[in-house]
């Protein structure tokens, strides 16, 4: 008779998680939200430019970040957001320990590491920065997005300039503001 009853209460939690799933929309593979790059951010400007981008979107993570797995687990895998970021922007990682030479905007050469810290000021991660198509970083967030409709809203607020009228919490406040009916 017990085994019965944790066989009813594990179909219960399996038919939540299909329906929670669907009410959440389409999940991917979060490496699916990143663009493939050489490195040469300066190249990824000019493809951003070529494409009709708002910019590019860099994602400073780390291996063993927590906050950095959750936004992959939660945010990133989802549909609507890899559709919207990938239609406005070129997106890319990169490692604050890494080794890796890559080229900042400039086309000067660097360690991925020391493009973070000495270029973007990286001190915590996640870092989610959003770039023009001159190269000039315009929004600069730190730490884990709260959830997917907050993320999205980071992306319209730089794609949409809101950051040369207001702080991205005033623009998050006045637009729940005008969604609420």
């Amino acid at each position: 008779m017990g085994n019965y009853r944790w066989l009813g209460a594990g179909l219960v939690l399996f038919f939540s998680a299909i329906t929670w799933a669907g009410e959440s929309g389409e999940i991917r593979d979060p490496g699916a939200f990143f663009h493939s790059s050489f490195g040469d951010y300066s190249e990824e400007l000019e493809i951003a430019r070529e494409e009709n981008k708002k910019g590019v979107f860099l994602f400073f993570e780390e291996d063993n970040c927590p906050f950095c797995a959750r936004m992959k687990a939660t945010i990133l895998n989802q549909g609507r957001v890899q559709d919207y970021y990938q239609e406005q922007f070129q997106n890319y990682r990169v490692n604050v320990k890494g080794e890796v030479e890559i080229s900042d905007f400039s086309g000067t050469p660097m360690a991925e590491k020391v493009f973070a810290e000495k270029k973007n000021r990286v001190r915590a991660t996640p870092l989610m920065a959003f770039y023009n198509l001159d190269g000039e970083m315009v929004v600069r967030y730190t730490g884990a997005a709260s959830s997917v409709e907050e993320f999205l809203l980071l992306g319209q607020y730089a794609a949409e300039k809101g950051y040369l009228q207001r702080s991205f919490s005033r623009y998050k406040r006045q637009q729940r503001k005008a969604r609420k009916p």
